[in-house]
């Protein structure tokens, strides 16, 4: 066999991450050793499931455990697994790379944030656990050997920017993680990570149910005044989500959350059911404090693990979890799955099938709950996560009515406060019979849209709707409480009641006399960009806008569909002119005297057209033609 002896340098991003490490960001270093254990238990795991998938792999799985050794005079401590292991490239891959999306956009936040526990909680959102070890660290080896082959890998480095990678003959199966320890310094919260009680505390607090044994040899002094060596378990391995809630403190339902998550802040809000009758399980489910880098990432993972009979069978477990809850984490226990039970299988399984609608509704109902009595909480949870939550409003029919009622928009009502829908029909005018919206890049371009000027005008309000996937749900949901939901930028809009329709007729019926030539003219000038020329009922100061009809898709799915692939043919619009607006005016007494109509005419007419398209936040077909046009119009005004 080849000895290969490498020296490698980490990836830029792990280097980095390494370096903040390195400097002690985070007061609380004890979290080094819960991230080693939950590590190894997760290979533990791994090796359970891959042995009953592949009968022909050749491991021990006997007695699968997690062990921690001490080398006090050394100053090493020592966490070691015998599970699934890790090939050479897996070391590399795993522990050079950060091989996740949203790098990027992590080291930007760790640069802008103020505070260690800010940047903390920023690298738990990464899930870089092993990295902690460089708090308590000069240098760190890793010996591992994937379950089934013959040669290991040997691992070390200084977190200086550069590893050391060798291929050995001689590893056990499983990880052995040594932390070669700093000097104690208790001012920096670096603690003797060598003695036995602060191992036993660390493993106590954040360890305990772990499913494996943990365990340490500890010397015991004998009565004839020699020590003996005595291996202990020093967890319980109580499966969290088995015992009852009131026998469960908050304290352990946050590390058990830290443990399956890797995360290292709080969550957010703690789930523990238990289904009983026909098909029994038990799930401990959490909402986070804070969304995932990679949330909207296509491939994102899901959080959720199952169990069966407390026997771990398969991670990112998507049959139990909508797309649209990919953030919830934690454990499902099933009590009559088979142990060998498939994806494939799992999705066509009726009974999994009927704990998923239960775990469904139980998180919707507890946002519900959240965003009844718990503002603060359900703000932080709506900020992030509720664009991935309304995600659910095209794809999950069976809970639209549960998550429209506990969506929360802007809308004009309150400049700085959301707004429910049910909120909103209770603040309805007198005869309003539509829900009012308008879908656009963001607030301020919405609320100066010359779509808006007479529902401001009247005093309606307006749903401010800025999320992209906003674009498409409420097309899809079409209605709330028989109340339709309809867009202010599409159709016609005429907000008179009828006595104000009554007085104003006759004027209305002399401006459609008066424009009806100049709209024709126009209609036919402007025929490669629009369908139709109209007079405006929506218009109080703007001199013209353009709006979609009824069931058109509006610019922006249009744009979404494209960037994805799809063939979407284009949409004409409508341009609308105000009648009552002296540049309007001023353009059908110019027609009046032309109606032949003139190249000076026909300009005025794209410019209007033009400024419409860009009042709305839109793209002019031309820019350079418009530019030109105006500049010269501009210049005969001088």
């Amino acid at each position: 066999m080849s000895n290969r002896i490498e020296t490698l340098e980490f990836q830029a991003e792990a280097r980095q991450l390494l370096q903040l490490m390195v400097h002690s960001i985070y007061s609380n270093k004890d979290v080094f050793l819960r991230e080693l254990i939950s590590n190894a238990s997760d290979a533990l795991d791994k090796l359970r499931l891959e042995s009953l998938v592949d009968k022909d792999l050749t491991a021990d799985v006997s007695d699968l455990h997690v062990e921690i050794e001490v080398d006090r005079e050394a100053r090493t401590l020592t966490v070691r697994d015998n599970g699934i292991g890790m090939s050479r490239d897996d070391v590399v891959s795993l522990i050079g790379t950060i091989a996740k999306s949203g790098t990027a956009e992590l080291l930007a936040k760790l640069r802008e944030s103020k505070d260690a526990a800010g940047s903390a909680d920023l690298i738990g959102q990464f899930g870089v656990g092993f990295y902690a070890t460089f708090m308590v660290a000069d240098k760190v080896t890793l010996v591992s050997r994937r379950a089934g082959e013959a040669e290991g890998t040997r691992w070390e480095s200084t977190g200086e920017g550069t590893y050391v990678v060798e291929t050995i003959d001689d590893a056990p199966q499983g990880t052995a993680v040594t932390v070669h320890l700093k000097p104690e310094d208790s001012d920096d919260h670096l603690y003797d990570y060598a003695a036995d009680w602060k191992i036993r505390e660390i493993v106590k607090r954040y360890s305990d149910f772990i499913a494996w044994p943990i365990r340490m040899t500890v010397q015991r002094p004998g009565e004839d005044g020699a020590t003996t060596s005595e291996v202990q378990t020093l967890n319980s391995m109580k499966a969290l989500w088995a015992r009852p809630r009131s026998e469960v403190d908050e304290a352990e339902y946050n590390e058990f959350y830290k443990h399956v998550s890797h995360d290292w802040a709080d969550p957010l809000e703690t789930i523990h059911m238990k289904g009983e009758g026909t098909f029994e399980y038990e799930a401990l489910l959490f909402l986070p404090s804070h969304a995932p880098v990679d949330l909207f990432a296509p491939q994102a993972r899901r959080g959720v693990q199952l169990y069966v009979k407390r026997v771990f069978i398969m991670d990112d477990c998507d049959a139990l979890m909508p797309n649209y809850l990919r953030f919830v984490k934690g454990v499902v226990d099933a009590h009559d799955l088979s142990l060998n039970i498939s994806r494939e299988i799992l999705q066509q399984d009726r009974q999994i099938q009927a704990v998923r609608r239960r775990l469904v509704k139980k998180i919707l109902a507890t946002v519900k709950e959240m965003k009844a009595n718990e503002a603060e909480k359900y703000h932080t949870f709506w900020a992030e996560f509720g664009p991935a939550l309304k995600e659910g409003l095209l794809d999950d029919p069976d809970n639209t009515e549960a998550i429209l009622d506990v969506v929360s928009v802007a809308s004009t009502h309150d400049p700085a406060e959301l707004t429910g829908l049910r909120d909103y029909v209770e603040r309805m005018k007198d005869g309003q019979g539509d829900i009012y919206y308008m879908t656009g890049d963001s607030r301020s371009m919405i609320e100066n849209s010359p779509h808006i000027e007479a529902f401001r005008a009247k005093g309606y309000e307006v749903l401010i709707l800025t999320d992209p996937v906003d674009e498409v749900w409420v097309e899809r949901v079409g209605q709330f409480d028989g109340k339709p939901l309809r867009s202010i930028a599409k159709g016609q809009v005429d907000l008179d009641t009828e006595e104000e329709k009554q007085e104003t007729e006759a004027a209305r019926e002399q401006q459609r006399q008066e424009y009806a030539e100049l709209l024709t003219w126009m209609t036919e000038k402007l025929s490669g960009s629009v369908k139709e020329v109209r007079l405006s009922t929506r218009l109080t100061s703007s001199p013209a806008c353009v709006v979609g009809d009824a069931h058109d898709i509006t610019p922006t799915l249009e744009k979404m569909y494209r960037a994805m692939g799809h063939e979407v043919p284009q949409v004409k619009r409508i341009l609308e002119l105000n009648p009552g607006h002296p540049l309007v005016e001023g353009l059908r007494k110019a027609h009046e005297q032309d109606a032949a109509g003139s190249d000076a005419l026909t300009d005025t007419a794209e410019l209007l057209y033009g400024m419409a398209l860009l009042a709305e936040g839109g793209e002019l077909a031309d820019p350079s033609r418009f530019t030109r046009i105006l500049a010269d119009r501009l210049a005969r005004t001088l």
